[in-house]
């Protein structure tokens, strides 16, 4: 299978509907500034923010958003950088899981309207499947699959490889698929608002 396509007008219909049944909203951009610009428009002054390791959030520029302060969000991820003692950068850690708004993509999307996300450590899981009430994830339709089947395939064939170079070229150590969230269904009686910004552009892995 080819994962490195990004999906047809077809397939992308078939799929918002799809997420719709899940009580995840989605909307479609054509390109990464397109991205960029809505999520700027979801996501309102005052409010605690917090993001995952993600190339996608990088190539859309808003990592380097973040970083510039000019958005009147309190940035957590910068708060955990910044604190040098690691006992209590641990413990900011463990605080800005409950960030009004967490920002991430995800390794594969079904047109079924599941999708899973990987992850080596897990920090970033709490907030996906639990503590955040807002989620926003930025997703090349490259990353659409026909079916959850298909997710685990892409994940273990496509995504693995490019993140375990990913990782040795920054870090010097490769990386390890060891947990892994399957988010089929968002349960409304939660309250959580969970919007999915799907990009007509290759982005990410």
């Amino acid at each position: 299978m080819n994962y490195n396509t990004v999906a047809t007008q077809e397939v992308i219909n078939a799929t918002i509907a799809a997420l719709k049944t899940k009580n995840v909203e989605a909307v479609v951009v054509k390109n990464k500034a397109e991205a960029l610009e809505k999520i700027k428009e979801l996501i309102p002054q005052g409010v605690s923010v917090m993001n995952g390791a993600s190339t996608t959030l990088q190539e859309i520029g808003f990592v380097d958003y973040l970083k510039s302060g000019s958005h009147g969000w309190n940035n957590l991820h910068a708060s955990i950088m910044a604190e040098t003692d690691p006992a209590k950068q641990a413990m900011l850690r463990k605080q800005a899981v409950l960030s009004d708004y967490y920002l991430g993509s995800v390794h594969a999307l079904a047109s079924t309207g599941e999708f899973v996300i990987a992850s080596n450590s897990g920090s970033q899981l709490p907030h996906i499947v639990f503590t955040s009430p807002n989620l926003i994830f930025v997703v090349s339709t490259k990353k659409i699959v026909p079916t959850l089947a298909d997710a685990f395939a892409r994940l273990e064939e496509y995504v693995l490889p490019l993140e375990d170079a990913r990782a040795r070229a920054a870090y010097g150590v490769g990386t390890s698929i060891n947990k892994i969230v399957i988010f089929k269904n968002e349960n409304p009686r939660m309250g959580r608002t969970v919007r999915m910004i799907l990009v007509q552009e290759e982005l990410g892995f």
